[in-house]
């Protein structure tokens, strides 16, 4: 008797199978064909978006790091959509009347308080702080920061969580919802400066003379020009003491290349200290200690 039982069930199963292969077919074809090419869609149309008027007057970077943010953002609600419709659309075609069955079910569960009690709370914070993120364009992906003391760079933005990797490679998660203060150093534009310590004696009209020159140069030339807005130039002294005096030179630059600038700037500066023979202050020895 259970052998006959089996090879009716199987017999049903076959049968139900030969009848609606071609539904969940159907499905699975829509499906596949709405999450890779609506994905370009929605790509093509977030970056002609972010190109309209009002972003006209932003950098290239700038337009470029919102373009990936907002991207990664809305084929992430795309793709969830569509998994979830696909599953729905199979379950209907398993059960035509999912809908009314469950609906008892959702209604007696509580569902709502249900999440609320495990957690939904924070969730709902570190969506809304996401949305709130994204749209007032506090950072964007690629993005140098520093979140809540952890400075790199931004690798994601989720509706959820903002991932940052540090310069020794190592990434953090941030939940959204926990971040109350960032600081974007690549927003707009971004800020060459740096210091010298010379020696006491220095000419410091001829050090700021020579630093508006090497900057002025730097600033003209074809590999730099597009990444140099304001030439580095000398600003004051800063601190002085016995054995050092502080030279400030700064200038302005295009988000994310202040660090090449500055590396480059001092390299020429350093060269031409050397042929007009500045001297860079000597750091101090430590007295000797006395042993008796």
């Amino acid at each position: 008797m259970n052998d006959l039982q089996n090879q009716q069930l199987f017999k049903d199963w076959g049968d139900w199978i030969n009848s609606h292969w071609a539904d969940f077919a159907l499905i699975g074809a829509v499906a596949l064909v709405a999450y890779f090419a609506g994905t370009r869609l929605v790509a093509f149309i977030v970056k002609r978006a972010v190109k309209g008027a009002r972003h006209r007057s932003w950098h290239k970077k700038d337009i470029e790091k919102r373009q990936k943010t907002l991207v990664s953002l809305f084929t992430s609600i795309w793709r969830l959509v569509i998994v979830l419709t696909a599953a729905y659309a199979a379950l209907r075609v398993y059960n035509p009347n999912i809908t009314s069955d469950l609906a008892p079910l959702f209604a007696s569960a509580g569902i709502i308080g249900i999440a609320l009690g495990f957690g939904a709370q924070s969730l709902i914070k570190d969506f809304l702080s996401g949305i709130f993120i994204i749209s007032e364009n506090q950072y964007r992906v690629g993005d140098v920061v520093d979140i809540e003391g952890f400075s790199g760079t931004v690798e994601r933005i989720g509706t959820r969580s903002t991932v940052l990797r540090d310069v020794d490679g190592n990434v953090h998660y941030f939940p959204n919802g926990m971040i109350q203060h960032v600081i974007n150093k690549t927003m707009g534009y971004s800020m060459a400066r740096f210091t010298m310590l010379l020696h006491p004696e220095t000419d410091i009209d001829l050090v700021a003379e020579i630093i508006d020159a090497t900057g002025k140069s730097l600033g003209e030339e074809d590999k730099w020009k597009d990444k140099i807005l304001s030439p580095p130039t000398f600003v004051s002294v800063g601190e002085i003491t016995g054995s050092s005096v502080e030279v400030i030179v700064a200038g302005k630059t295009q988000p994310s290349d202040q660090w090449g600038v500055i590396s480059e700037m001092r390299r020429r500066l350093l060269e031409a200290f050397e042929e007009r023979h500045i001297r860079l202050a000597v750091a101090p020895f430590p007295a000797a200690s006395i042993k008796k």
